[in-house]
């Protein structure tokens, strides 16, 4: 048996979430479908990071183990020729058993994109999320500075997150402006289910004025989801980069800077 490694990249508007379901409308559920049909048998695969319905991906990593022997291009070649427009393998790579496309990964990195604007924008729908009141980008700093390093996210994760912990290190949460659109970029060793949104939510309501930059530490403290404000919008939520030890001999698995300047 060998164990492969995949660079996937797909835009999440129309698929329900990573993970697989009944319903087969999943990133999981079409990727499985197509190595199924390149290596002629079923294929279960192991993401890095379980994105939800509408959050896209500029590079997941996932693995899969398999006694089909193929160059690392054909998989890349072979899987994209049975996949729709939305999903592509970016890379593929042999790697060791000991690699785990979760479990190895020391860190993950997403970038949130927030449109700015009175109207909403029809050609940023599914791609960004929207405020139509304005956005005080130093007050959302000033209160996003309180969210680094490790702390217990209780009020920044989702009911029905099943992680054994609600203590994470946050090790970068920036924030900065291009024109109409406001650019998060979240990195941590690993995230609680909605916490990147939930993040963006509250520093929304301080960006509006609704709440001052020290309500957040006073929300961190609370360790309770129901005193911050609703989940944010799934559209501009982007997984752009996996952290893995070099040992593993993986290309590039980090898109962030591209992603933030290349807007």
């Amino acid at each position: 048996m060998a164990r492969i490694a995949l660079g996937l990249s797909y835009d999440g508007a129309p698929w329900l979430g990573w993970q697989t379901q009944p319903h087969r409308r999943t990133v999981q559920d079409a990727l499985e479908a197509a190595l199924a049909a390149f290596v002629g048998r079923p294929v279960s695969t192991v993401c890095a990071g379980r994105t939800d319905t509408g959050v896209h991906a500029v590079q997941q990593v996932v693995h899969l183990d398999t006694d089909v022997e193929r160059p690392e291009q054909a998989w890349v070649r072979g899987v994209n020729a049975h996949l729709p427009p939305s999903i592509a393998v970016r890379w593929a790579r042999v790697v060791g058993e000991d690699f785990h496309a979760r479990f190895s990964a020391r860190s993950r990195a997403y970038v949130y994109l927030l449109l700015e604007d009175p109207v909403r924008s029809p050609l940023w729908a599914g791609r960004a999320g929207w405020s139509f009141r304005p956005i005080d980008v130093e007050a959302m700093r000033a209160g996003a500075a309180h969210l680094l390093g490790e702390h217990d996210f209780s009020s920044f994760r989702s009911s029905e997150c099943q992680a054994a912990s609600p203590v994470r290190t946050l090790h970068e949460l920036s924030i900065e402006r291009r024109g109409r659109l406001i650019v998060f970029t979240v990195r941590a060793n690993a995230f609680l289910h909605h916490m990147v949104r939930n993040i963006v939510g509250a520093l929304v309501y301080v960006g509006q004025g609704r709440q001052p930059a020290d309500w957040m530490p006073a929300l961190l403290a609370e360790r309770n989801r129901t005193k911050a404000p609703p989940t944010f919008s799934p559209d501009g939520l982007y997984l752009t980069g996996v952290s893995y030890p070099e040992c593993h001999g993986l290309p590039p698995t980090d898109a962030t800077d591209e992603v933030r300047l290349g807007i």
